[in-house]
């Protein structure tokens, strides 16, 4: 069960959570957050999280299940989400 819960589309191709444009979110030690990604602008835009500036864009890769980083469903549809328990 996420401690907060986020509303994540997509409009010109940049990441709005709720409601905000390239929102920055501080995520607090052992809270788990969940980014609600079923909004269908979502569908070719899944959220990943990295420790390096960029992501894999930057040449950097995504945090798995090992880091505490869960998805549910395919972004875009119902139900999709992705989650980050940070220890």
């Amino acid at each position: 069960m996420a401690n907060y819960t986020f509303y994540v589309t997509v409009s010109g191709g940049k990441f709005v959570i709720d409601g905000v444009s390239q929102q920055t979110v501080d995520l607090g030690h052992n809270l788990t957050y969940r980014f609600d990604q079923s909004d269908s602008s979502n569908g070719t835009h899944p959220l990943r999280f990295s420790i390096t500036s960029d992501g894999p864009h930057g040449g950097g890769s995504a945090l798995g299940s090992g880091d505490g980083v869960t998805t549910n469903g395919t972004p875009g549809q119902s139900g999709a989400y992705t989650e980050i328990a940070v220890t």
